[in-house]
């Protein structure tokens, strides 16, 4: 029984681990350390940077763009047709070190930058800019990457 679907033109990189049921598909890169969980869609011509984490559930349509050190929560669904349903498709673009919370949905074209968070839940229709926090629908800044920080590791030491 097949588990999962990697195309032949997938390039893998080393010690990646693509769960049960997964598809990953052409011309997609794939950096090495990679975690992708069970039930995930990586379409084609996609790239993922090395130490990314993608949860279960998660749609990454083709021109998606995501970088290094990310992390991307169950259920979040990435976009690649502002007005569908249109031939003429844009990805969306994680810069590194973003985090995106469960559930996240994130408009075609759109970019979150560096260091930046993307709450549960979030709709997110513009570029989010680096080191903040989004929140809502229409995601909208709430406060800065550092203050995530503190809270985070308040909330670990609690």
């Amino acid at each position: 029984m097949v588990t999962n679907f990697i195309s032949e033109k997938a390039k893998i990189g080393k010690n990646v681990q693509i769960w049960h049921f997964s598809y990953v598909g052409d011309d997609t890169e794939i950096g090495d350390n990679v975690k992708i969980a069970s039930l995930a869609h990586v379409d084609y011509n996609v790239k993922i940077g090395e130490n990314t984490k993608v949860e279960g559930q998660v749609f990454i349509p083709p021109l998606s763009r995501i970088g290094k050190n990310v992390f991307i929560g169950p259920a979040v669904v990435l976009t690649n047709d502002p007005y569908p349903m249109c031939d003429k498709m844009i990805g969306v673009t994680i810069e590194d070190n973003a985090i995106i919370g469960a559930r996240a949905v994130i408009k075609a074209g759109v970019t979150v930058g560096k260091n930046s968070v993307v709450a549960m839940g979030s709709v997110v229709t513009r570029d989010v800019p680096e080191n903040v926090v989004v929140i809502g629908s229409p995601a909208t800044i709430r406060y800065s990457r550092e203050e995530y920080d503190k809270k985070q590791k308040e909330w670990k030491e609690s």
